[in-house]
């Protein structure tokens, strides 16, 4: 359903999206991964036809993003990261906007988003400015859903929205993908990325690498270890001279240590840190956040 081979995009002397090859299987939900300034939010911009590619290719459902742009705008919904509908619209009135911009109406549609739509019909006379964070969002996914599209794009949709919000909206895009449609999410959020079919994880305009994320945590390289002490600052850096540290990266009150996986290895490593005071190691499964930092 989505196909980008190679494409490239550049802002002056920064490459924000670095030869990124992609392939998202129709009924697919699919993640992008990654901090701030991975690319993320350029990469959905040209696959809506939002932008020109300066190098490679991609298509959305089999069409050109350049030859046919017309034509694949007629088949996706957008959802950016920022809300971007008009507040001082009511609810009812954004949601017929949308729908007449697709030449269609909510009577003829409303079965689409039926399921999300029961959560805010009872504040369809509000002005949609007026809305809290999560009412937003679920008004967002509506107006980018009522002209039937068959690939969604959702840039960072739960940015800045609480916790059970976005709980929420996970679900409804479960709802939405067993329902067929294919969806290509973006998020900073890594605990998301479990939620997804595959992952590909980027970062600074570099693709990393994709699979789903059970994959993603079983190729983890090297053991992983959670270490603690009273003076975490010169530990930190005590870590990362460690011989056999491949990573060490602070993760709350702890630093997350990646070793390689020799014999002795741990017992070194106790050695090597005799002079620290409360020393608490501990191995530990990785998630993936730790897959990520193993890759930048």
């Amino acid at each position: 359903m989505i196909s980008a081979i190679n494409i490239s995009k550049n802002y002056g002397g920064v490459r924000a999206v670095d030869s990124w090859s992609v392939e998202v299987k129709r009924g697919e939900l699919y993640g992008l991964i990654g901090p701030d300034g991975a690319g993320k939010t350029t990469f959905f911009r040209l696959l809506t036809t939002m932008l020109l590619p300066d190098g490679g290719s991609a298509t959305v459902a089999g069409m050109d993003i350049v030859k046919d742009f017309k034509k694949i705008r007629r088949i996706f919904g957008y959802m950016p990261g920022k809300f971007s509908l008009y507040e001082d619209l009511t609810v009812e009135e954004n949601l017929r906007f949308f729908a007449a911009l697709f030449e269609t109406t909510i009577e003829q549609n409303i079965h689409l988003v039926e399921e999300i739509y029961s959560q805010l019909r009872r504040f369809a006379d509000r002005p949609a400015g007026k809305l809290s964070g999560g009412m937003k969002q679920k008004l967002a996914l509506c107006c980018a859903m009522i002209h039937s599209p068959e690939v969604l794009f959702l840039d960072e949709p739960t940015t800045g929205v609480d916790v059970v919000s976005r709980r929420e909206f996970w679900e409804m895009l479960k709802t939405l993908k067993s329902k067929g449609l294919t969806i290509m999410v973006s998020t900073p959020y890594m605990d998301e990325a479990q939620m997804c079919d595959r992952i590909a994880l980027v970062s600074g305009g570099r693709f990393l690498g994709v699979d789903t994320p059970e994959n993603t945590v079983k190729n983890f390289d090297g053991k992983l270890f959670s270490v603690s002490a009273d003076s975490m600052k010169t530990l930190t850096a005590d870590l990362k001279a460690f011989p056999d540290t491949i990573t060490a990266f602070s993760f709350g009150d702890s630093v997350h240590l990646r070793i390689r996986d020799n014999d002795g290895s741990i017992d070194h490593l106790r050695q090597y840190l005799s002079n620290y005071k409360n020393l608490v190691i501990s191995e530990i499964q990785p998630t993936i956040e730790d897959c990520f930092m193993a890759k930048i």
